[in-house]
């Protein structure tokens, strides 16, 4: 009985469980409500059943267990509550369970391990708690296991590289697991995404990885993990997403690479908030064929299941946002909060298709490189906090595309280009640059010398910012300082002398001298001693 994606509501009736001989059940997609009826478990011919995407709440029935047939359960996208029932997982024959998007709480049974038939695994965005079961290492079938959004702890188990030959998709981000990432991923590991972030993984990058030769995306970003760049990935001849993002990742970057085209299929490479050193790699801008050309090959299965599962969290145009798809144009560089050094090579240039550049907070120095104006498909660009200088190129405002630019908190100079995209930017773009004029400062240019600026004159406030005949405000404050010292000293001198004469007699009154002579010739008649008489 297919009728999903209709326009249902209301509840599931109980008298579901009288037809006994359906197999195939798909109320997908609609806007059911109220409980999943425990006489669901009577219909024991049913081997497909999919009530996903409504707005089922209560538990899982126990009653499913006696669904011996039963091959796929999808539960996803409702408001489902309560724990995993153990039972489900003592059924044989299910090889395809999604249960994601609930509330679904507590740990994962040990029995996970009894489904020597589960292919498929999906419980993310659940509140499941505990640890991973050692048990699940039983699942020599499993293809895809999707963990993710959860509050799982404890270590990865190491199993899962022995896992690797018949799993494709591997997603745990966004948990509390600790310890090493799996070491051993063994050869003729079909591995096609592997997404480790937002953990509390440490250690190395398993070397082993080389060994999945179809891996298209590997996301460890926001861990612990300390180790080297991993130049030994270059050779990863599908790898599209590389996320080392928030690690503890060191060292030079541009030790030149041993394979012929590192990287050519790389769409994604974001290795922000690191402590890499040293200059840019140069050379792996010049190989990035995926940046720099479209690719118009057909997509193959393991290019749509990566697609399908694609979930990453990169920071563009200045925010961080989720992208749950990646599109074959979609490219983007971030090697942002790093210690780079050294200027900007020319090579970056090449990348044409290139959409978000992220270079900042680093200690760049140097001049942009004309050549950025190729990359035509520019949609943000943010080179802020370094300290690169000089004018920036004309030939940027031929990106068409461009809507973010953050030039901010560097030493550029001379005039902001005004032209095409360039009219668009607000102050913010270019705050921290002292030597820049121009719209949209407030800072103009001088005509003649356009790398002189002159601040704006303003009518209205010459009185209170500029004075006659260009005295500043400091100027002026420093001669009334001054000036009032040296009155205060020469005042008391007059006033304690008495002269010259009128101009004290004008502030204080005439006779005012003959009252202080008179003063004077009292204290010294006192001072007098009085003469005695002698005995004669």
């Amino acid at each position: 009985m297919w009728l999903g994606s209709n326009e249902l509501s209301g509840s599931i009736p109980r008298e579901v469980g009288n037809m006994t001989a359906l197999s195939d059940l798909r109320l997908d997609n609609n806007s059911l409500s109220g409980t999943i009826p425990r006489e669901i478990g009577n219909v024991e011919a049913l081997q497909y059943l999919y009530l996903g995407n409504n707005g089922l709440t209560g538990v899982i029935p126990q009653e499913i267990h006696h669904l011996h047939n039963l091959i796929a359960l999808g539960l996803s996208l409702n408001k489902l509550s309560g724990t995993l029932p153990p039972t489900i997982f003592n059924m044989s024959s299910l090889a395809w369970i999604d249960l994601s998007s609930n509330t679904l709480s507590g740990a994962l049974p040990s029995e996970i391990g009894n489904m020597k038939a589960l292919s498929t695994l999906l419980l993310e965005n659940n509140a499941l708690t505990g640890t991973i079961p050692s048990s699940i290492c039983n699942l020599t079938s499993l293809g895809f296991l999707v963990l993710s959004n959860n509050t799982l702890e404890g270590t990865i188990p190491q199993c899962f590289g022995n896992l690797s030959k018949s799993l494709l998709i591997f997603h745990l981000n966004v948990n509390q697991f600790s310890g090493l990432i799996p070491s051993s991923f063994s050869k003729g590991c079909g591995l096609v995404s592997i997404n480790l972030n937002g953990n509390k993984l440490q250690g190395p990058l398993p070397k082993s990885l080389i060994n999945c030769g179809s891996l298209r995306g590997l996301d460890v970003g926001n861990n612990r993990i300390q180790d080297e760049f991993p130049f030994w990935m270059d050779g990863l001849p599908q790898l599209r997403v590389l996320v080392l993002r928030s690690n503890k990742f060191y060292g030079n970057m541009s030790i030149p690479s041993q394979t012929k085209i590192p990287f050519h299929n790389l769409q994604v490479l974001d290795i922000s908030q690191n402590r890499f050193v040293g200059s840019l790699p140069q050379g792996y801008f010049k190989n990035f064929r995926a940046m720099i050309e479209v690719n118009e090959t057909s997509l193959s299965t393991n290019d749509t299941r990566f697609k399908d599962y694609v979930e990453m969290r990169l920071t563009l145009k200045g925010l961080d946002q989720l992208l749950q798809r990646l599109l074959s144009a979609f490219t983007t560089i971030d090697l942002s909060s790093n210690r780079f050094s050294g200027s900007i090579p020319h090579s970056i240039g090449n990348l044409k298709i290139l959409k978000y550049l992220n270079l900042s907070h680093n200690n760049l120095i140097g001049n942009i490189p004309s050549s950025l104006g190729n990359l035509s498909e520019l949609e943000s660009l943010d080179l802020s906090v370094n300290k690169l200088d000089g004018e920036i190129p004309s030939e940027l405002t031929g990106l068409t595309f461009l809507a973010k630019l953050n030039l901010s908190m560097n030493n550029f100079v001379g005039q902001i280009p005004q032209s095409k995209q360039f009219s668009t930017f607000e102050n913010d773009s270019y705050v921290g640059n002292w030597r820049l004029c121009g719209v949209p400062l407030t800072r103009k240019c001088n005509d003649e010398n356009r790398h002189q600026m002159q601040p704006e004159e303003d009518d209205d406030e010459e009185d209170e910012f500029g004075f006659i005949d260009g005295f500043g405000w400091r100027s002026v404050v420093m001669g009334y300082g001054s000036g009032f010292v040296v009155g205060i000293g020469i005042g008391y001198i007059i006033i304690r002398n008495g002269r010259p004469r009128w101009l004290v007699e004008f502030f204080f009154g005439i006779g005012y001298n003959n009252n202080k002579k008179k003063k004077k010739k009292k204290r010294r008649s006192r001072a007098t001693p009085t003469p005695t008489r002698r005995r004669t």
